[in-house]
Parts: structure tokens; sequence; C-alpha cells
């Protein structure tokens, strides 16, 4: 292939923003090197896509539209300087680089989700290019081959899932991997390993931001950033569980108190294992560390869980409710929904999975879909939180219905409780809350019409 012209722009080197990429995170990249190419290190492969090239294509013309490229390297260079970044279509850049931690991969992929939060300037005209992010990491004894298939799955991940995707390079010790982790969870949660980041839920009507929900990370000493799903599974078998969501709980409770010397008193939800609704030792733990705290907490628990064990799961819920936890249905319609376990769980808060949500204005049914529920959950006196929520379109659409809150990638990622406090302070997720509404109110009159 021959080299492409964007390879000859030049950017000035910038680091990503700290407000986008935690402390934590960052702190790993800077000591690291995104780069540093150790040839003992981990290698990393992105594949960052043009989500919305045809679209572009439409209103700036096929000419124009072959060298978008161009402009999309310029802000990959800008957010990874030092990657070797080449363009394989007129669409998709391959980024390949290399360090010491698997942390390096995600901390790479939540710079670019920053950098191309900022619109284009085409030609004097500003518009939005959409980035769908699929990266692969491989530790050193990997070939390359097995590096460029697993960024192609992860690519073709997350135009599915429409997030970005990171995936590990399986390899022969996989098994081996697993029995380490299983090993060195209890490690971790003993020395302090584990660290939680927060995602903001806005209150539509009040525009408001009214809670966070906690989400666990594990900063592994070897491996670099371990994500839940690699973890929980392992835990939830080994039943370290239970030590895991005490100290979810304690952590929680621990950086409330700091929102509100920082003048925000929010309510954080923390998601509770089904395996724990039956564990009377732990209810009872769980129960006194709040009591004792007065803190303002919720518990996500999905429908699925209850079914385990119907009788002691509706029971230690509404022991949790009696003392001020707010119970809330997770991941509702992406399971079996009982109406029948529905309506006894004291339950004040619904999400609607956001596999419902992402595809809410590109579907015919996804949106009966939505408001059927919404009207159900209002019905059974619930209030209704929707997942996934990534556009302004989706979250005007939303609010027309009557969905109460929002959480998501519009709102916010996930951040550290150091971001968290300035992402609050800024307020600038609040005026996008506000301002959106404005230009749907046509919508909401169809949309009442129908």
């Amino acid at each position: 292939m021959s080299e492409h012209p964007y390879s000859q722009i030049e950017c000035s080197p910038t680091q990503p923003d700290a407000r986008l990429v935690d402390p934590v995170l960052l702190g790993e990249l800077r000591q690291d090197g995104i780069c540093d190419r150790a040839l003992n290190g981990w290698r990393f492969l992105i594949l960052a896509e043009i989500a919305n090239f045809a679209a572009l294509r439409r209103h700036l013309g096929k000419a124009r539209s072959e060298t978008l490229i161009v402009d999309f390297g310029a802000r990959v260079r800008e957010a990874l300087p030092d990657g070797r970044i080449v363009a394989v279509g007129r669409e998709i850049l391959e980024i390949a680089f290399e360090s010491g931690a698997r942390l390096a991969l995600d901390v790479a992929i939540a710079a670019l989700e920053g950098a191309f939060e900022r619109p284009f300037d085409i030609d004097g005209e500003t518009h939005d290019i959409q980035a769908r992010l699929g990266g692969a990491a491989a530790a050193p004894h990997r070939d390359e081959v097995h590096l460029i298939e697993a960024a192609e799955q992860a690519l073709a991940e997350a135009r599915i899932e429409r997030t970005p995707v990171a995936l590990d390079v399986a390899g022969s010790t996989e098994a081996i991997d697993r029995a380490q982790l299983v090993r060195d969870l209890p490690v971790a949660i003993e020395n302090e390993e584990l660290f939680l980041q927060y995602q903001p839920k806005v209150h539509l009507r009040r525009q408001q931001i009214t809670s966070v929900e906690a989400l666990v990370r594990w900063n592994h000493p070897t491996r670099g950033l371990v994500l839940p799903g690699d973890f929980i599974p392992l835990a939830e078998e080994t039943h370290d569980i239970v030590a895991l969501t005490l100290w979810t709980i304690r952590r929680s409770i621990e950086d409330q108190k700091i929102l509100s010397r920082a003048g925000h008193d929010l309510r954080v939800f923390i998601n509770i294992s089904g395996v724990l609704l039956a564990d009377a030792w732990f209810v009872r733990q769980a129960c006194s560390l709040v009591e004792q705290s007065g803190a303002q907490l919720g518990f996500e628990i999905t429908e699925t869980s209850v079914i385990r064990d119907p009788e002691s799961a509706i029971a230690n819920l509404k022991v949790f409710a009696e003392i001020g936890i707010v119970i809330a249905i997770d991941d509702y319609g992406a399971g079996l929904s009982s109406l029948a376990y529905l309506k006894q769980l004291p339950a004040r808060e619904l999400k609607i999975d956001k596999l419902f949500v992402t595809q809410l204005t590109s579907s015919n049914r996804d949106p009966l879909i939505v408001r059927s529920t919404i009207d159900l959950a209002h019905a059974l006196e619930m209030e209704v939180v929707a997942e996934g929520v990534e556009t302004p379109a989706a979250m005007a659409l939303l609010s027309v219905m009557g969905c109460d809150m929002i959480q998501g990638f519009l709102i916010s990622r996930p951040i550290n409780i150091d971001a968290l406090i300035h992402f609050l302070d800024d307020g600038k997720a609040l005026a996008l809350a506000t301002d959106v509404r404005a230009p749907f109110n046509r919508l909401a009159t169809v949309w009442k019409r129908a």
C-alpha cells in the first residue's frame, strides 16, 4: 500500500486530558510510557473506524470523503503522538504501540474517546466524526497474526455494542491466568489493589445529577487493569464476592463522605450479585455498615438473581429497603423479565437495558418497548433509568417518553472520585441536558399524538 497523505501531517504532541483519563490511569501512563516499546512488554493494536462515514460522504461528497481519513488520523496523532499509525482503508486506521503494562491499552482508548468528543472543522463547517474503537493486547510470546485477529474481533464487537471493546489475545496460558487470578483476588482485596469508578445519572425533569453508580476495577500489579467481567464471575465461584462487595460498600461510604465535603450529596448505587441475596451473614454485615455510617446507598440487582432463591431474595431486599437502601432493578429486558417477581420486589428504580436504548432512534420496535416499560414502571411507582445513552437524540426522545433518569457516555464515562468532583463542579453535563430539549418540542408533540 502506498503511503497515505495523512502520514505527513505534523501535530504537536499532547497528553490525554486529565479530566477524561482517571489520574490513576494517567499516572500509570506517564510512568510507563504509552509507547516505551519495551521488548519484553505488551504489544497493542487499536483499529479506529469512522462510524458515520456513510452519512458524512453523503453530505461532503465522494472526493472530500476520500480524504476524511487525513483529518481522522491527525486527531489520533494528537491523542497518541507516539503511536505508529497506518491507514488501512478510507475509514479505518491501525494504531500500534508497546508498553510494559496491560493498562496502557485502556488508557489509550480513553484518550482517543476524549479526542473525538471535539467536533472537526471540515472546510469551514463543523462536523462530528464518530469513532468506533476495537483494541487488542498481546504478551510478547504471541504472534502478530493473533494480535491482528483479536483487534478485528474487538472492532466487530464494538460495532454491535456501540462502545469501545478491548480484548486480550487468548493463549495456552489462559487456564493458568484464570487460576492465578483466583489466587490473587483475596490479596488484591486486602492490599487495596481495587478502586472504584463512578458513572453519574442525570434526572431529566429536575435537571440534576442525583446519583452515581459505583463500578469496581482491579489494578493488578503485573497484569495492569483487570475489568469486572474477568474477575467478578471468579469471585462468585470462589465466594470471594462477599469480601469484594463489602469492600465496595465501605469504599463507597468513604467516597460519599468526600463528595459531601465537596458540596455534592449524591446517592451511590452498588451492584449486588445474585449469590449474595440469600446470604444471611452478608445481609447482616451490609446493613450494619449502612446503618452505622448513615450513608445514602442503593443496591442494583437483576431479576434473574432473584430467581435463584425468590423467597430469601425478596425477604432480604425488603430488609435493605427498610433501612433506607434504594433497590434498583438492573438490565431490565435483557433476561427473562417476570411481572410476577417485579410486583413483589421493593424496588424504587428500574433500569432499562442499554440493548434497547442504543438502538432507540434507529429501530421501529425499540421505542415501543421502551415507552411501554416506562409506563409499566410508573404504574408500579418506580422511576426509570435508561442505560447506554450515547446521543442527544436518544436523550431527547427518552425525555419525551417520560423517562426519569439517563446514564451513559453522553453524560460521562465511568471516572474516579477526583475526576467526578471536577465533573460535578464543571456542570457541563447539565447544560447539555438542558439545551438538548428545546429543539425537540415538535418531536414531543408528534410522539404524544401517535
